[in-house]
């Protein structure tokens, strides 16, 4: 059986990917890259971390061929190429996550840190349950750093719950 939860954690990943992104195209330049001092700087810095760490956990996972060896890579340099990547990338996790079962959950992930040489491993499903919570962890910088920037009311809802309000996922 498919599992519902990695599937809409899946879908509210793209949601809210897409919400911040529309945020950060109405952002002065100047300001989407000022470093305000969350931990990779800049709205601009911090949305490059998150799809190279993305690509490096689906590399892991075998859903990709290559993937970034630094954290701190900035794989674009202009905000609609970078959307562009992530948008690809989020249908790429909703791919494949829509094809996982249960069972897959359970296997085994096998890999090594981009900081470190030692081996880890550890069940596919608290692997990805990370990917998920790393890209929430740091979207909240984003938002932090909009807010700073932007105002209260620049920055977008991010809330779970309000994904799942607005598209009925998880709601039954």
């Amino acid at each position: 059986m498919p599992n519902t939860t990695f599937i809409m954690l899946a879908g509210y990943n793209s949601w809210a990917n897409a919400r911040l992104y529309d945020a950060a195209a109405r952002m002065p330049d100047e300001a989407y890259r000022r470093d305000g001092g969350a931990f990779f700087g800049s709205v601009h810095r911090t949305l490059n971390h998150l799809l190279v760490t993305d690509r490096i956990w689906l590399k892991r996972f075998g859903v990709r061929d290559d993937a970034p060896d630094r954290l701190d890579a900035v794989l674009f340099d202009e905000l609609p190429s970078l959307r562009a990547a992530r948008v690809e990338e989020d249908a790429r996790i909703e791919a494949w996550t829509a094809g996982l079962w249960e069972d897959d959950l359970r296997k085994p992930v096998s890999y090594r840190r981009a900081t470190s040489p030692e081996l880890i491993r550890q069940p596919l499903a608290s692997a990805l349950t990370h990917l998920f919570n790393h890209q929430t962890h740091h979207r909240g910088q984003i938002h932090a750093l909009m807010t700073a920037l932007g105002g209260r009311d620049f920055a977008p809802s991010l809330d779970l719950i309000v994904y799942q309000r607005e598209t009925g996922v998880g709601m039954s």
